[in-house]
């Protein structure tokens, strides 16, 4: 009888332990993790100790995060013996590097050990995902604050993980980038570029040229499509827009440190400058004082082949020494405010035509010996260079810098592909990986039916199969990547939000994880599982991610359709009857020939029977539009 009870409780604590097995879902994916058995459960009598001073305010970040929703005012103090311990290495751990950690929990507590307390607050990011999702409320929640026991060891792959924010064309308040950066900062980007100046504001104060606010930081107010707006009227007063102080650019900074993220501020010369040349028009070829702010006009014609013409000025005089002396000034502030080694200083995107045609160019040409206007860039760069140096900075911009030639030092973004970034690795420079391919995260995450339509389109899943070091590049030389958000469709953060994830997120993970734990179906378990979190943390994210993908090929004028999910578990009904499709309609199987006719197709998704994607309606003449042709 004995026997049998005790064979009866060993199978009961087996079931209970092996039923408190949860999955774990991790943002970005530690490096190794092992499961263990049994679990910790987090009360309010719970304390947790940090070894090393520099490890309070981590202890006192994790106190904070936890109160909310549960409720309890966990004691923070020096020592070894809490039952959450935060400990930094006495001797430092070679493998897990300056942001790295080690997690361990098990039913006594847990104990997370680094090298830096940079690789404690990552540590802690760890932590909260393990809680339960209700620890992302915003209100006391009831629930059993368990998390599972395992052993992680965790670094990144890459040193530079970061995101850029566009506050240019749609200002921002400060309240909203330090929640955009806390955000960032909990899936372990530690890089926050942003994007400060551009031909639709200028963002930052500089006090020793008052117009650059006065005057650049607004704009007529206009609405509807970015590109599509009118130009201002005479008269008509700027009254759109806002900037940085000094004192609100210190305290993003100190937010950011607080959080690991470097903030790298972008001053974007020579070109997208109308907002500076709004302020100061002598600093132009033309001199327009009717130069404005652009409140989102088209101000260039573009062409098929990548090229461009620019209608109203928006390009710094190369050959003017006034435009270095307002440089210097500048960027005397800009490298005040922002501690980190780099500036960014755009180079991208700059048209040549107005130099071209001025004489103080041409003569500029002359002087150098040099043939072609484009070389100017490669003038104007490399005398910005000396400027930053002389303020112990480092330059950094698109990839564009290396027109015209750029001293070695220079760091390039690859933005328009990995062409650029393979270039600058092959001549030495470092480089950041940043792709309109895979992360530019102001793309249309589905179909153009759904989302208001910008330039092109990124799935979620694209973002994810990205890898930052190409075939035949030396590693050394990718910093890591970023994510690049630029707003011209973008009014506020709910929608920022909206375009960050899950594309951030799976970012993180290129930019994190090892290469060889890549493995679609796992991140987009753990990226539905962020989901649940994000929605009681109040975080927007897109949902694209369970939407039909709609293919066409054109064949011997048949219309023929293919269609496909980025998740393996939906099922896809469609209808080309003008009825509504539902789970009984017609079950997607493989490639259909249209019929001829005015049909209108009707796609949606199924999980368990139950609808999860947007409707998606076409009708013949679009389908028809985006066939390939075989």
């Amino acid at each position: 009888m004995k026997k049998s009870l005790l064979i009866l409780l060993s199978l009961a604590v087996g079931f209970t332990a092996q039923a408190q097995k949860v999955p774990l879902n991790i943002i970005p994916q530690p490096v190794e993790i092992i499961e263990l058995s049994g679990v910790f459960t987090l009360n309010k009598s719970s304390v947790i100790t940090f070894n090393k001073a520099e490890g309070r305010a981590t202890a006192e970040m994790l106190a904070q995060k936890i109160s909310m929703p549960t409720g309890f005012s966990l004691k923070v103090q020096e020592g070894k013996n809490g039952a959450i311990q935060l400990n930094i290495n006495d001797v430092p751990n070679e493998k897990i590097g300056k942001e790295g950690y080690t997690f361990e929990s098990n039913a006594k507590g847990v104990n997370i050990s680094a090298n830096t307390s940079a690789g404690l607050f990552y540590g802690i990011q760890t932590l909260v995902q393990l809680l339960p999702k209700e620890i992302e409320g915003k209100e006391l929640a009831k629930t059993a604050w368990t998390i599972p026991a395992v052993k992680i060891t965790d670094y990144p792959r890459f040193a530079w993980r970061g995101v850029m924010f566009d506050v240019s064309r749609n200002f921002f308040s400060k309240e909203d980038v330090k929640k955009y950066i806390d955000q960032l900062a909990r899936m372990k980007y530690n890089t926050f570029h942003w994007h400060l100046t551009d031909d639709e504001g200028w963002r930052i104060e500089i006090k020793s040229l008052p117009k650059l606010t006065q005057v650049g930081a607004f704009r007529v107010p206009r609405s509807g499509h970015f590109g599509d707006r009118a130009i201002p009227k005479e008269g008509e007063a700027a009254t759109e827009g806002g900037f940085y102080t000094h004192e609100d650019i210190k305290e993003v900074v100190r937010y950011a440190q607080e959080r690991n993220v470097t903030i790298v501020p972008e001053i974007d010369v020579p070109g997208h400058s109308m907002a500076a040349i709004a302020a100061y028009p002598e600093l132009s070829c033309n001199k327009n004082p009717k130069t404005f702010v652009n409140p989102g006009a088209s101000i260039a014609d573009w062409y098929g082949n990548g090229t461009f013409k620019v209608l109203y000025e928006n390009t710094l005089n190369p050959s003017d020494e006034k435009v270095y002396e307002f440089l210097d000034k500048v960027f005397t502030e800009v490298a005040a405010l922002f501690p980190n080694q780099y500036i960014h200083v755009g180079g991208d995107e700059c048209y040549k035509g107005f130099w071209a045609a001025d004489e103080g160019c041409q003569e500029l040409m002359r002087k150098l010996k040099i043939h072609h206007v484009e070389d100017l860039q490669g003038y104007f760069m490399n005398r910005l260079e000396k400027i930053l140096k002389a303020k112990g900075k480092k330059l950094i911009g698109w990839d564009e810098i290396l027109e015209g030639g750029i001293s070695p030092e220079a760091t390039v973004m690859s933005w328009r592909g990995i062409k650029g970034g393979i270039e600058a690795a092959k001549l030495g420079h470092d480089v950041v990986m940043t792709p309109t391919t895979f992360a530019y995260i102001d793309y249309n995450q589905g179909d153009n039916t759904v989302d208001p339509p910008i330039y092109a389109g990124l799935r979620v899943s694209k973002s994810y199969s990205f890898e930052p070091v190409p075939d035949g590049v030396e590693a050394k030389y990718i910093l890591g990547g970023q994510a690049n958000l630029w707003t011209e469709q973008i009014p506020n953060l709910r929608y920022a939000e909206y375009m960050s994830y899950p594309r951030v997120w799976a970012l993180a993970d290129v930019y994190w994880s090892p290469k060889a734990s890549k493995n679609w179906e796992n991140f987009s378990k753990r990226m539905e599982a962020q989901f649940d979190r994000a929605d009681l943390a109040q975080v927007n994210y897109s949902r694209a991610v369970y939407d039909a993908i709609v293919k066409t090929t054109l064949k011997n004028n048949k219309l023929s359709l293919e269609l496909g999910s980025e998740l393996s578990d939906l099922d896809i009904y469609y209808s080309i009857d003008d009825t509504m499709p539902d789970n009984f309609s017609t079950k997607y199987s493989k490639i259909v020939e249209l019929p001829e006719g005015a049909i209108t197709l009707r796609v949606i998704t199924y999980r368990k029977d139950k609808p999860i994607g947007h409707l998606i309606t076409l009708k013949r003449a679009e389908l028809e539009k985006r066939a390939t042709k075989q």
